[in-house]
């Protein structure tokens, strides 16, 4: 994933930092082993965590000058923070094409704990969109667990994948589909697994698409997609059910199996069409 030399970034789009809280719902997560796994599950990719700390959360790290440091491709190339604000950049030139009346989001980079319009959130929560305040929260740190804990290839891409499929959220949040996650939490044909399913494929149609957002140097490589394909299957149900409790239980699915992850970047990215990622209508 290499980003042309010379464009410009747009840093407005990314916040360095924490910000006050608001009120914001709570994310219900039920007791014994399989409430356990839900809540481990909701944290990664989680939409709508709400008062997850259940207090203040950990100061937040120090401020970097995004504004001063990250100005052009090549400076995404060499700093990751600088990566993302390519990354967001590139989703935002993106979906304005393909979605009328898509409003930008900002992403705010935090290291230690935030205050989000959803509620406190430490480190441990991993990335997560908030609908109250329209953000998508992100610690860094979060990449070193997806390979350590999980099992990831890691690399650019998979960075990029999470922040699109975060954006994903956000996409449904104006689309209206984002509450079919609230109401129907858990289980294989949950509302919650088809709501992150298709998030899955918004991130792969703009991975088929990013190329003509004009910010990268050439489309994705083989290589790029397989580190996305990666992410997507370490951070299935199953995958993580049978690292924290060594058994597999559907009923407790709240975001779709390795396999069905993998399908649904899968479909995004080959047809390169959001149309074609209805999770609603059939079969998952």
């Amino acid at each position: 994933m290499d980003f042309k030399d010379d464009v410009q970034l747009d840093t407005s789009q990314v916040e360095s930092g924490g910000r006050g809280g608001l009120p914001g719902g709570g994310l219900a997560v039920g007791g014994g082993a399989a409430g356990i796994i839900a809540l481990i599950v909701a944290l990664i990719f989680g939409i709508n965590p709400g008062n997850i700390t259940g207090g203040d959360p950990a100061p937040v790290g120090p401020s970097s000058n995004l504004g001063a440091q990250c100005k052009t491709g090549q400076d995404a190339d060499q700093n990751e923070e600088c990566r993302v604000v390519g990354v967001v950049n590139s989703i935002q030139e993106y979906w304005p094409t393909v979605l009328d009346g898509y409003r930008p989001a900002k992403t705010v980079l935090f290291s230690g704990g935030t205050n989000t319009g959803c509620g406190a959130a430490d480190s441990s929560v991993g990335p997560f969109y908030c609908p109250s305040d329209q953000r998508v929260y992100l610690d860094l740190s979060f990449f070193d667990q997806l390979q350590s804990r999980f099992g990831a290839e890691g690399g650019p891409f998979a960075q990029a994948y999470v922040i699109g499929h975060e954006y994903g959220h956000h996409v449904q949040n104006l689309t209206g589909v984002l509450g079919k996650s609230q109401s129907d939490r858990q289980g294989p044909e949950s509302g919650a697994v088809r709501v992150e399913l298709q998030a899955d494929c918004y991130a792969g149609a703009w991975a088929k698409n990013a190329y003509e957002t004009g910010l990268f140097e050439k489309p994705f490589t083989q290589a790029d997609i397989e580190q996305a394909l990666s992410a997507a299957a370490a951070v299935g149900d199953d995958n993580i059910q049978k690292r924290a409790q060594g058994r597999v239980d559907p009923e407790g699915f709240t975001h779709g199996t390795s396999e069905q992850r993998v399908k649904w970047f899968s479909t995004g990215y080959q047809t390169g069409d959001p149309g074609r990622c209805d999770t609603f209508s059939g079969g998952i």
